[in-house]
């Protein structure tokens, strides 16, 4: 079992607050039970929770199917696939890659990757050994853009391949009834796992979404579940300091009640996946009404520690971070939550943990932890770009409030009251004590040569100002953090990077390409920023140069 420790420092008052709170409305109970007066009394509202709350209950959902499950990956594994391939966003797509960075892909079984985006490069790259691939489709609604366009370009390439019968090459997740899961019937696909529905995509971890692609890896399910099972058992603790799940949710409110929003995560280098996977929980659940926990992940050892902020800990078979940043968070005097976790497998009880803990802090917050009303509002301003470009053939651009090294510059009218005349380079002056900044990249994820420069820029910020950082890759945070940008408390500040590729690709059955959707997803985004008053900066490189990032970051940086 993992080990847990709260050192609540200053938060001490507010903490014993928030913990007496929920042993008062007897919150533990309340959630294994289901009981929905304790969220709220209005009808409409407990109709749509009663709909979310079947996280509870993936561990004896999915302990059934694990000899379906096994079945399953021995089949692929006795075939010749040289990848496997998840299709998939958000819910659909994080908590695999964090089963993929921390269990690692078992001997035998073929190589497995995530797409995530629809950056022309990254989806070219992830289709490279499509003819001898197998995809897994997921997708809760069945209708998510991003997923069912890699699909199409999956297949069509399966079929220039000179493989006809391209559905035996896919498996789809999914909700019961779907647009996805009548195609997968209907179109004959390899297997179909139907989730239930009232499991939310980012509460979905250790649902069919987290465990079929874990079967696929050939993880050793009954030891990743075990430890769920005894984290859920201690998450039904009537004591709310001795709850695990209680205990943390308690220190995530508190902090975010008093000024210390910014939940920083502290974790091994194995478990970075991991930090991405809470934030979207984190954000997207508890980032509305203008409020949130602002989780912060990835940051360097650089980072300031300020009084807006709350630490979490996390070690992992001896594995930990540098030592030195757990000094820096107690003469910080930041409050800290430890976690140590015996092994890896210990992972499946962690995702239960802050499950557990995100619905708890959503109740003290008093919003509602398991919708997202910001989020279908970047997907409608996409939506009518797209529409746009199909009757025009251009997507609209608003009018640059300047450039920089050959790079067009706007502004959001918030950030233009802000700066009060100054230049669209001088944005970074909009930052002040208390705020947060978010990196926001267009651009092919993670390996290529765009992410070394962009995690500099990311640090930069952040010692230079002060400020806590967060940085994402698009569409991805869209599906993440994005609903906290929109909707949380108005203290973020944004810079928006996009760059066309120098090849474009086209999506089948469509009249734009993967290069539009993700130009309209970026700029459907900051317009849905400048909408709700956020101050914002989009930067448009003119083409995809490493060097011409680096030097746009570098003048934008002089005005700090």
């Amino acid at each position: 079992m993992t080990s847990f420790r709260v050192d609540p420092g200053p938060l001490a008052a507010s903490f014993e607050q928030a913990c007496a709170q929920l042993e008062r409305i007897r919150f533990a109970d309340a959630l294994w039970g289901r009981r929905l007066d304790v969220w709220t009394r209005d009808p409409a509202t407990q109709e749509k929770i009663a709909n979310r709350l079947g996280w509870l209950g993936a561990v004896d959902f999915v302990t059934p199917h694990l000899p379906r499950l096994r079945a399953a990956a021995e089949a692929i594994r006795s075939e010749s696939f040289s990848d496997i391939v998840l299709l998939g966003m958000g819910g659909s797509s994080l908590a695999p890659e964090v089963l993929r960075q921390v269990l690692g892909v078992t001997a035998g079984f073929p190589p497995f990757r995530m797409l995530d985006s629809v950056d022309p490069d990254a989806v070219r790259a992830a289709m490279e050994r499509a003819a001898t691939s197998l995809f897994v489709l997921a997708s809760k609604s069945g209708s998510t853009i991003e997923p069912n366009v890699m699909a199409a370009e999956a297949r069509r390439r399966i079929v220039a391949a000179g493989q006809p019968q391209w559905a035996a090459r896919f498996i789809a997740i999914t909700d019961e009834d779907t647009a996805l899961h009548r195609r997968a019937i209907g179109e004959g696909f390899r297997d179909v796992f139907v989730n239930p529905a009232d499991i939310g995509g980012r509460y979905s971890a250790l649902s069919f979404f987290g465990m079929v692609p874990a079967a696929l890896m050939g993880a050793d399910l009954p030891r990743l579940l075990s430890p769920a099972r005894a984290m859920e058992l201690a998450c039904r603790a009537p004591a709310a300091r001795e709850n695990p799940g209680l205990a943390l949710g308690a220190v995530m409110a508190a902090g975010a009640q008093t000024g210390r929003d910014k939940l920083t995560l502290l974790l091994p280098a194995r478990l970075e996946a991991f930090g991405l996977w809470v934030e979207q929980l984190v954000a997207e659940s508890t980032g509305k009404h203008g409020k949130g926990v602002v989780p912060i992940a990835g940051e360097t050892g650089h980072a300031r520690l300020g009084s807006d902020r709350v630490a979490v800990w996390v070690t992992c078979g001896g594995e930990s971070p540098d030592a030195a940043r757990l000094d820096a968070v107690r003469a910080a005097a930041v409050p800290v939550v430890e976690i140590d976790l015996p092994d890896v497998e210990a992972i499946g009880a962690e995702f239960l943990r802050w499950e557990v803990a995100t619905a708890a802090a959503g109740v003290l917050m008093e919003i509602n932890p398991f919708d997202e009303p910001n989020v279908q509002q970047a997907k409608d301003a996409t939506r009518a770009l797209l529409d746009s470009y199909q009757q025009t053939g251009r997507l609209p651009a608003p009018e640059p409030s300047g450039a920089l090294q050959g790079a067009r510059l706007t502004l959001s009218r918030a950030a233009q009251e802000h700066l009060a005349g100054a230049p669209a380079d001088a944005f970074l002056r909009v930052l002040q004590p208390g705020d947060y900044f978010g990196l926001l990249a267009y651009l092919p994820p993670e390996h290529s040569s765009f992410d070394g420069p962009l995690r500099e820029f990311r640090s930069s910020v952040g010692r230079h100002t002060g400020c806590a950082t967060m940085f994402g890759y698009g569409p991805r945070y869209l599906h993440s953090t994005g609903q906290l940008h929109k909707g949380g408390a108005n203290n973020g500040a944004f810079v928006v990077i996009t760059a066309a590729a120098a090849e474009d690709l086209p999506i089948a059955e469509e009249r734009f390409s993967f290069g539009v959707l993700e130009m309209a997803q970026a700029v459907g985004d900051f317009q849905s920023l400048d909408r709700e008053g956020r101050r914002a900066l989009h930067v448009h490189l003119p083409h995809r140069d490493v060097g011409l990032l680096e030097r746009v970051v570098s003048e934008l940086l002089r005005a700090i």
